[in-house]
């Protein structure tokens, strides 16, 4: 669908920083969210001390019922060299909701997370301007998929369909804008089809509010078979939604930086944009925790920043302020990755890339 809505000025803003530097990304939330030991009290508040499921684990709603939490933890990685502030959105739209019964809240979540990234973003703008802090309101997978069935024994079975996908985008990306966010994030896509529905609906809602956002978007290799879980090579998953013209297309979650490493040096060869990265912090151990130190992971990253595959870096599961810090700290003055100029040629996608002459 064609979209003239006028294009924020923080496209051209970022992009530009984006040619002088590597941008900063923060780290994961939810594992910050999980040191903290919260209990199902903590989860409901006041407000929802009478809720009728369980919510413990409800980690969005947190900016509604502990909004101190997270507006420190979004503090700690903004002190340690942070950019760019994801919000606390990931599991936000009314799909994911559904699970706590609490579809009907998504949109205040929404709202309200980027209102909280916003603030703590503009305190640190304010006091050096000369680097300032971004919002991405993020827009994650949902807890259901368009391209592969819930059920063994029902291979055509899907639990939720692209149009219901696209609805609750909408809402999620209206109620970011408003809340302030400079971009807009689709990341951990692990079923391209969720992806398109995403970036239909992140559009269809740009139509809506009259102004367009930069848009990242961020796939995830879910193993070391190099493929999304919905069956796509690194090339392919590229080659599918290159046509969203996002200001950054990238990797996260699932790998650690060891393994993640030839995919994100296979992206940084066909991507004609800039990219992104927010490994987790190794592959999780028995009690589900991450071992990889910040020191070990910054080498592995610093190493990608000069062999010129990164524009944008940060952490997924595991990463604290502390990586961060070593990220910033280690990537200081390295060149960001230059954008190729590609041979012009018809770029198809099944499982696989097929490019034609």
């Amino acid at each position: 669908m064609p979209n003239n809505a006028p294009t924020n000025n923080k496209q051209a803003e970022i992009s530009a920083a984006l040619k002088e530097r590597i941008l900063i990304l923060d780290g994961a939330m939810g594992t910050m969210i999980q040191d903290h030991k919260l209990e199902e009290e903590d989860y409901r508040g006041e407000r929802f001390k009478d809720w009728h499921v369980l919510i413990k684990g409800n980690n969005d709603l947190l900016s509604l019922t502990k909004p101190d939490l997270i507006t420190d933890i979004h503090r700690g990685f903004l002190s340690a060299g942070a950019d760019i502030i994801e919000t606390n959105t990931f599991n936000s739209t009314t799909i994911s909701m559904e699970d706590y019964d609490m579809a009907s809240l998504s949109r205040e979540i929404n709202l309200e997370s980027a209102k909280l990234a916003r603030a703590i973003c503009d305190e640190f703008t304010a006091k050096t301007p000369e680097k300032p802090r971004y919002v991405a309101g993020v827009l994650g997978p949902t807890s259901k998929t368009c391209s592969i069935s819930p059920d063994v024994n029902d291979p055509g079975y899907r639990n939720v369909t692209f149009d219901k996908l696209v609805t609750a985008y909408i809402e999620s990306t209206l109620a970011l804008m408003e809340g302030g966010a400079d971009l807009i994030l689709i990341e951990t896509i692990f079923d391209t089809l969720n992806a398109k529905a995403a970036s239909f609906g992140v559009e269809e809602a740009f139509e809506q509010a009259g102004r367009k956002l930069p848009v990242m978007i961020s796939g995830t290799i879910t193993d070391a078979s190099g493929r999304t879980l919905s069956g796509q090579t690194t090339e392919a998953f590229y080659n599918s939604i290159r046509h969203i013209k996002p200001i950054s297309i990238g990797l996260n979650c699932a790998l650690g930086p060891d393994l993640l490493r030839q995919y994100v040096e296979e992206l940084s060869r066909v991507c004609e944009t800039f990219t992104s990265v927010h490994p987790n912090a190794g592959l999780p151990n028995e009690f589900g925790e991450y071992d990889l130190e910040a020191g070990d992971m910054a080498t592995e990253i610093i190493d990608w920043g000069k062999s010129g595959f990164i524009n944008i870096v940060g952490g997924c599961c595991g990463t604290t302020p502390a990586h961060i810090r070593a990220f910033a700290k280690g990537l200081a003055g390295v060149k960001p990755r230059q954008l190729p100029e590609l041979e012009v040629r018809m770029r198809l996608s099944g499982l696989e890339a097929c490019n034609l002459n």
